[in-house]
């Protein structure tokens, strides 16, 4: 009989495991799954975020092609306040931008023994879980409330989009927090 069992169960478990312990993985273990689903969530807000950059910038287009025409002999130099505007637009959609790159870029804690000495990570995982709902229901607020809009609303409810992306950046330094306790 050959030393080489290919069926049996008990073996190739065993053979497994060790495999995937030596690879620093083992994906039955909550902590993957909490790990994936963090980078799961993360994208899906990047998505989101992107989506209300997407209604500013679609905004901000239709806004400047409106208020801001060609220059004329009798008109060459557009009106101020609506350059104002439009600067306030491409303001908002790069402040959107860029909290969607810190988002789509924030660490999830090390699978390591290192990191496993000092912290528990499921504890930790669970916590930016927390913390992760919380950017993606503000990122909804903030898509739904950007969606079909036009550029003068967004201008008018500045201040308000400003305080929804305050909330998020509130959130994302919490998230921060988290993996620095």
């Amino acid at each position: 009989m050959s030393d080489y069992d290919f069926y049996d169960v008990d073996e190739l478990e065993k053979i497994a495991v060790n495999l995937f312990y030596g690879w620093g993985y083992n994906f039955y273990r909550l902590e993957n799954q909490l790990r994936t689903d963090d980078l799961t969530v993360r994208a899906k807000v990047g998505w989101l975020l992107g989506l209300a950059r997407a209604s500013i910038e679609a905004a901000e287009c239709a806004y400047r092609r409106e208020r801001l025409p060609a220059p004329t002999r009798e008109k060459p130099r557009p009106e101020a306040s609506a350059v104002a505007g439009a600067q306030v637009l491409e303001r908002l959609s790069k402040e959107i931008g860029s909290l969607e790159g810190q988002i789509r870029a924030q660490p999830a804690p090390e699978s390591d023994r290192m990191t496993q000495r000092y912290r528990h990570e499921a504890t930790t995982l669970q916590h930016l879980r927390d913390c992760d709902m919380g950017l993606a229901a503000r990122a909804e607020m903030l898509r739904a409330m950007l969606d079909q809009k036009d550029g003068a609303w967004m201008i008018e409810k500045s201040a308000e989009i400003q305080a929804g992306l305050k909330s998020i950046e509130t959130a994302l330094r919490d998230r921060q927090m988290a993996l620095l306790v």
